[in-house]
């Protein structure tokens, strides 16, 4: 877990088409991708809670590495990132956002099958809660995890950014149209 020390955490709101979101880092790296549209206000609460203390600065040139392979991926020119992180969380939860980063670009697999690849298949709920906590969205690819039946599940940056996300990666053809707001 996230020792207390106090650091500095530099951020930028990247706007690319009709993209808007805020990202943040960290010395050691990404820490942050927020949802679509949002205020800055979910930076500040987010930042608040998991890294208290902390100064808030804002530096575009900072994040820079960062928002060029965001935008890059936004663009169709790459499926894979090669930043680095700077994320913290329990065991369990780095062992689902590490199963996450395997799902091959335009690809989904279900909460079920993510449980049983952290060999936990009873934790299907746990998993999903996990997947609500991860911090860095895109970069760790969340949006692609879907319901066993194909549908659309909830999503921290919301339904609306990951039908986007799943369309940009041509994985948005077998779901269209069985969107369900869970």
């Amino acid at each position: 877990m996230r020792t207390n020390k106090k650091q500095t955490i530099y951020w930028t709101k990247l706007v690319y088409g009709e993209w808007s979101l805020y990202l943040a880092a960290t010395e050691k790296g990404l820490c942050y991708v927020g949802s679509l549209h949002k205020p800055f206000d979910e930076l500040d609460q987010w930042s608040s809670k998991h890294f208290p203390g902390s100064t808030l600065v804002e530096d575009a040139a900072a994040l820079k590495p960062y928002t060029a392979e965001i935008i890059e991926y936004m663009q169709g020119k790459r499926q894979q990132f090669t930043i680095p992180f700077d994320y913290q969380g329990t065991s369990f939860q780095l062992a689902v956002w590490d199963a996450l980063c395997q799902i091959p670009y335009g690809e989904t697999k279900s909460y079920s099958e993510i449980a049983h690849q952290i060999q936990k298949p009873a934790a299907v709920r746990a998993v999903g809660t996990a997947i609500g906590a991860n911090p860095v969205l895109i970069t760790v690819p969340c949006h692609r995890v879907i319901g066993k039946n194909g549908a659309l599940t909830g999503y921290r940056g919301g339904l609306e950014m990951k039908t986007r996300l799943l369309e940009l990666e041509g994985a948005g053809k077998q779901t269209r149209g069985s969107m369900q707001h869970a």
